[in-house]
């Protein structure tokens, strides 16, 4: 069956073209390269790996509730339009919900690994064209892995999220080389890096927190990138040309705020839109999400310095300034560990299995005896 016909709504069939601006830069420099980065793209190599063998796949999943969460962490629990469900409208609202939410991460992963291609492409230093060459192999396994696991483990596809579209196609038609950085680098990457942070330590099930880890420790390089070869460039930048960064970077900051308010699933189902964006704009819950989505973003931005007066008065609007403080050196230390301990568990469980086996056969061995 074509992925089209898996899609809630028709999609245009064919590819969305993007027009790309700027050039393709080429460097003859071919011994010079900061160590940062250069060990980066040894990492990168280091940790490519295997979707189809590192994740276990034959572990089950309910579309229904695919991180096995309880019911109140459904963003309009306890609304008026939540009391109107019957058992199997929740249900389908939560197959709905998760569909969303990992086509929105499938959608991202297909951004980032097109805009990691254009950034081999039009970076000027070849040792950030080195590291970049990696990443566009990350992003290619993260593709695979959020299609096969929508396919397999959901059944439907949700299509790509307005404000997503919108940021994407900013990052890629500007033909300054360090737009697709910031917009992908800094906001989509930082974001998703956070969302599946939230989502893998809300996980009760396995198979979803063996995705959303493994993905993450790849994650955590490609933002690492980001900031060193961002950090370097805009210190050299003039006042004006920071404004300007910083002003996009405003405005992808509110188009990610808007981009996990799954508006589509509301429309799709039939529920009231309005009351159901207003119910969870204002939860709780909801909120405290929101606001853990920025963690990765704020800390970085500070970091490569486009800290003026406008960027600090919209995160404080968007209440994540707070974030400023937040140490992300050891989130991504955290992300990557996580990865490994899984490994770790599923390592030492094949062992015991393996040694279950052996003293079976030998008990088996002395009975016979």
């Amino acid at each position: 069956m074509s992925t089209y016909e898996r899609y809630v709504t028709d999609v245009p069939r064919g590819t969305w073209d993007v027009p790309a601006a700027g050039a393709a830069r080429f460097s003859w420099e071919y011994d010079d390269g900061r160590g940062r980065l250069l060990d980066l793209y040894q990492r990168g190599k280091d940790k490519q790996w295997d979707a189809t063998r590192r994740i276990d796949w034959s572990l089950p999943v309910n579309p229904a509730n695919v991180m096995e969460q309880s019911e109140e962490l459904s963003p309009i629990y306890g609304s008026r339009q939540w009391q109107k469900l019957s058992q199997a409208e929740r249900d389908e609202l939560g197959v709905h919900l998760s569909s969303w939410l990992f086509s929105q991460f499938l959608h991202g992963e297909q951004g980032a690994l097109t805009v990691a291609a254009r950034i081999v492409e039009s970076v000027p230093d070849l040792d950030s064209k080195f590291y970049a060459a990696t990443q566009v192999m990350d992003e290619a396994r993260h593709v695979e892995i959020y299609s096969r696991f929508i396919k397999d483990k959901i059944g439907i596809y949700y299509p790509i999220n307005d404000d997503l579209a919108r940021l994407l196609e900013q990052a890629l038609s500007d033909g300054r080389w360090d737009y697709p950085y910031l917009g992908m680098q800094v906001l989509i990457e930082g974001l998703a890096l956070a969302a599946f942070g939230v989502h893998r330590d809300m996980s009760n099930n396995p198979l979803v927190t063996q995705v959303l880890a493994y993905v993450m420790q790849d994650e955590a390089r490609h933002v690492a990138f980001g900031r060193l070869a961002l950090r370097d460039y805009y210190a050299q930048l003039s006042q004006a040309e920071r404004a300007e960064r910083e002003e996009f970077l405003i405005e992808g900051c509110y188009l990610m705020n808007n981009r996990f308010r799954a508006q589509e699933v509301w429309e799709r189902l039939g529920f009231d839109v309005a009351e159901c964006m207003e119910f969870t704009d204002k939860s709780p819950v909801q909120q405290a999400f929101r606001s853990l989505l920025f963690t990765r973003i704020v800390p970085c931005v500070r970091d490569i310095g486009l800290w003026g007066p406008k960027v600090r008065h919209a995160f404080a609007d968007l209440g994540v300034l707070s974030a400023a403080d937040g140490d992300l050196e050891q989130l991504m230390r955290s992300d990557e560990e996580m990865a490994e301990r899984i490994d770790e568990r599923k390592h030492a469980a094949e062992l015991a299995a393996r040694q279950a086996e052996v003293n079976e056969v030998i008990a088996s061995a002395e009975a016979q005896e």
